[in-house]
């Protein structure tokens, strides 16, 4: 009897912000030997998000390992990123492709070492042990511990901009940018920066608020404070009933009223409120991201009408509170001038007759798309690309964004990974 197929979608329950896809002959083993990695804690326990059998799990897995190319790990390369939008991007390629068989649900019962296989369409909170609430609970708790920026991130950042942007400057950094005088270890990386860095940039003044909550990420209380550098003088404040969020009527007073500039690490979970918050206060900002939030049609409109481009680098690490780290894929996002950018020489704009034809293709709808950075500079209607030719300065180019909705390609009546559409101006 030959052996079944599988492919499968798994996660930590600590590493939601990631997840790993990958084949096998025997789903209870693999995720067995998931969750006996050594060094791993007790905590985080891998479980199955999605799994299918198929003809041939080999071709399935390179298809997917092709098509999601941007959405994996540079180092790693079995890790992808994840949210719920992508999450169905994987599911609906994965349905979609013509090795597909039918969806398995794999349920484990009592956290015993035994899986059950049942058929089912989709896994319910039920089946996962969990409730909306712990759902929140856990989701809000992996948001503290996995996205705690490196200070060499932040330098190696920010060494590329004019100092002249800093001068004379009122710096808020806004997003639990804690301070401690005693001990930097409890401090942001983001304010011990700016601390260190106060005479070198020049700066006029530093605001740092921390977020004020049950689970402390910087040691610093639950309660939510403002720490103001204003030349020499130094002074932390708790206002009654400050929470220490971002979109507090209070840190909104200090955005609109005080800030020159905003550079911080804004919760992932809460990029869209914060964006919206950012670019309509007209301030000037340095933020890191999603590395997909070029192609994500909630962030769409702001690269095509300008208000946004990339930074120089993207952020694949960051620490936990026990200075672990964890991997995440995210990218600085700014509206500060960019100059002599260095990715822009990963670019190949060349004759659309001399981009190789494994790296372009029409979809259903006779619409262009370019992989691997390629852009047809004798091509005038709109095509498709990825968002690493957006991160890598498409856009100042001569191209321009087309469409306000990310574009989803079919081929073949299969659904492919989303990008967005852009044209020669």
């Amino acid at each position: 009897m030959d052996e079944k197929e599988f492919i499968y979608i798994v996660q930590a329950s600590l590493e939601t912000a990631k997840c790993k896809i990958g084949k096998t002959n025997n789903l209870e083993r693999r995720l067995k030997e998931y969750n006996n990695i050594t060094g791993k804690s007790n905590d985080n326990i891998y479980h199955y998000l999605f799994s299918c059998e198929v003809k041939n799990m080999l071709a399935v897995e390179n298809d997917i390992k092709h098509n999601f190319s941007n959405l994996r790990e540079e180092k790693n390369r079995e890790i992808y990123f994840y949210n719920s939008t992508l999450f169905n991007d994987y599911v609906d390629y994965i349905k979609g492709h013509k090795m597909f068989k039918k969806e398995i649900f794999i349920k484990i019962e009592n956290k015993e070492p035994e899986v059950k296989i049942i058929e089912k369409t989709t896994p319910s909170l039920k089946d996962r042990g969990l409730s909306p609430k712990d759902l929140l609970q856990k989701a809000k708790k992996v948001n503290n511990d996995e996205f705690y920026t490196r200070i060499e991130d932040i330098e190696k950042e920010l060494e590329n901009y004019d100092k002249r942007n800093w001068k004379n400057k009122v710096v808020f950094c806004n997003c639990d940018d804690a301070v401690d005088s005693e001990d930097d270890r409890n401090s942001s990386a983001f304010s011990l920066y700016f601390i260190k860095n106060f005479k070198k940039l020049d700066l006029k003044k530093l605001i740092c608020t921390h977020y004020g909550e049950a689970h402390d990420l910087f040691n610093q209380g639950t309660k939510g404070y403002v720490f103001t550098k204003d030349g020499y003088k130094v002074i932390t404040e708790y206002p009654n009933g400050f929470t220490g969020s971002f979109d507090h009527p209070l840190s909104l007073k200090i955005l609109n009223e005080e800030a020159d500039i905003v550079c911080t690490n804004p919760p992932f979970s809460r990029a869209i409120d914060f964006w919206n918050i950012i670019i309509r206060s007209g301030k000037k900002f340095l933020i890191i991201s999603n590395i997909t939030n070029a192609i994500n049609t909630a962030y769409i409109s702001y690269f095509k009408d300008k208000k946004v481009w990339a930074g120089y680098n993207r952020i694949d690490y960051y620490l936990n509170p026990k200075k672990q780290l964890v991997e995440a894929s995210g990218h600085w996002y700014t509206n500060l001038p960019i100059k002599n950018r260095p990715k822009s020489k990963h670019l190949k704009i060349i004759p659309l007759q001399e981009i190789p034809e494994k790296h372009k293709q029409y979809d259903d709808k006779r619409t262009l798309i370019v992989d691997n950075c390629y852009i047809p500079n004798d091509y005038v209607k709109p095509f498709a690309i990825s968002a690493r030719p957006i991160l890598n300065g498409i856009l100042e180019e001569g191209y321009k964004i087309v469409q306000l909705t990310q574009y989803i390609p079919y081929i073949n009546k299969e659904r492919k990974f989303s990008r967005v559409l852009i044209q020669k101006e």
